[in-house]
């Protein structure tokens, strides 16, 4: 039985790595109400806006997304990962001009990366 839970999960994690999307985050602070999706409505802090590329016309309000740290954007910071990954559900639309593929809420970024890097490589899963 230990064996087959073994394997399961390491099936399980290449899973998440052969289909993972790729893109970049980015973290916004709070207040996190009011939200797009949700209105006045408190959803938590393991939260995220969506770009236009996982908008979806408003589709992606609510959906949940599992994010990982895969490395830094930019020269300034060399190993911004923190390793594991964080859960979020999409909650709002992130403004034009957006920088990354999630806006990740300051705790689900702080969770898998450091926030001084600003911006960071993932991988995305739905």
């Amino acid at each position: 039985m230990r064996m087959l839970l073994v394997f399961l999960g390491m099936l399980i994690c290449h899973a998440f790595v052969a289909f993972a999307a790729k893109g970049t985050a980015t973290f916004y602070t709070p207040p996190y109400v009011p939200s797009a999706c949700f209105g006045d409505n408190d959803e938590g802090v393991k939260i995220a806006a969506a770009s236009e590329a996982i908008w979806d016309n408003k589709a992606a309000c609510g959906r949940k997304y599992r994010v990982r740290c895969t490395g830094a954007t930019n020269k300034g910071v060399p190993k911004p990962c923190r390793g594991g990954s964080v859960v979020v559900k999409i909650v709002d639309l992130c403004p034009a001009g957006c920088q990354g593929t999630i806006d990740l809420s300051q705790e689900a970024f702080s969770h898998i990366a450091d926030p001084s890097a600003g911006k960071i490589k993932i991988e995305y899963t739905r």
